[in-house]
């Protein structure tokens, strides 16, 4: 599979947009600041292609990307942070529960920032994947601003927060320097396929 064969698909505000054809489909959740649009351009190497915003909460729908006709990248929007009405944040919610209840899900990639203990919404996150039972990878993002020396303590608080069992992959990730691009990669391959 080819990550630069991209094309954007739809921007989802209801569970009636989402896609009809059935392809794989490689969910992206994390809360608002934490980089997630950025993760989705460097696995592609693009620059700008899903939009990342000067403010969090620039995604507010289920954006679907197409990779090669082969599986769907899904940029959900992000939790907690954003500094949107009430109102909005109940939408997004609304839409988040019709996206997980529909199932659809071959592939979570959970993103957590690297340089804190995981938040209230972020332990959420993560028991919501625990218990549907589907695969997921977690990615420590923002590793460029962790000093070296702080990495594993880090990284040991995240997995132990979000109770991940040992087989649950815990990627430590740079956006900004390409930082475990590759693993990222590979893991998705492996588990969706060439």
């Amino acid at each position: 599979m080819n990550f630069n064969f991209v094309d954007f698909l739809v921007s989802a505000a209801t569970s009636s947009q989402f896609p009809a054809n059935r392809l794989p489909e490689i969910a992206f959740a994390g809360k608002s600041n934490v980089g997630k649009s950025s993760v989705i351009n460097r696995i592609m190497q693009r620059k700008n292609f899903a939009r990342v915003g000067e403010k969090p909460g620039k995604t507010i729908h289920v954006n679907y990307f197409t990779v090669e006709d082969k599986c769907y990248f899904v940029d959900l929007p992000g939790y907690g942070y954003a500094q949107v009405s009430q109102a909005e944040k109940n939408r997004w919610g609304r839409l988040m529960e019709s996206y997980f209840a529909a199932n659809r899900i071959s592939l979570g990639v959970f993103i957590v920032d690297a340089r804190h203990a995981p938040t209230n919404n972020d332990i959420t996150m993560a028991r919501w994947f625990l218990d549907s039972n589907c695969p997921f990878v977690v990615v420590a993002n923002k590793l460029d601003k962790v000093k070296k020396s702080e990495i594993e303590a880090n990284l040991q608080t995240i997995r132990n927060d979000l109770e991940l069992p040992e087989d649950c992959p815990l990627i430590p990730f740079s956006a900004e320097k390409g930082t475990g691009r590759d693993e990222l990669v590979r893991f998705i391959l492996d588990t969706v396929g060439e």
